[in-house]
């Protein structure tokens, strides 16, 4: 199953695709969303944290998957209600300090 989602994955459209006006939001939501557990300076928090050093070897397919899908068990919720697949991509880039 999980090499399913892996291939679901590639197949996401670039993140390039988001309009400059969602990715304005899509920052703000960072910010403010994850900041709340991930720490406004997403240094960490209940979450871990999220700055490009904690996550210079994730991959950003991997990243959108646990954006979109959570991580059970923990208090990492699912996004995949109010994102995209390419919104999705966008914030994992952002995060990794790869946004176009």
């Amino acid at each position: 199953m999980r090499s399913l989602a892996i291939l679901l994955v590639l197949s996401f459209p670039a993140a390039a695709d988001v309009a400059p006006s969602r990715a304005t939001e899509l920052e703000h939501m960072v910010l403010q969303d994850c900041g709340s557990c991930h720490g406004l300076t997403r240094m960490g928090g209940l979450g871990r944290p999220l700055t490009e050093d904690a996550l210079a070897h994730a991959d950003r397919e991997g990243l959108a998957l646990i954006i979109l899908d959570g991580v059970p068990g923990t208090a990492m919720p699912p996004w995949r209600p109010l994102l995209t697949e390419a919104e999705a991509l966008w914030i994992a880039d952002y995060l990794k300090g790869e946004t176009p």
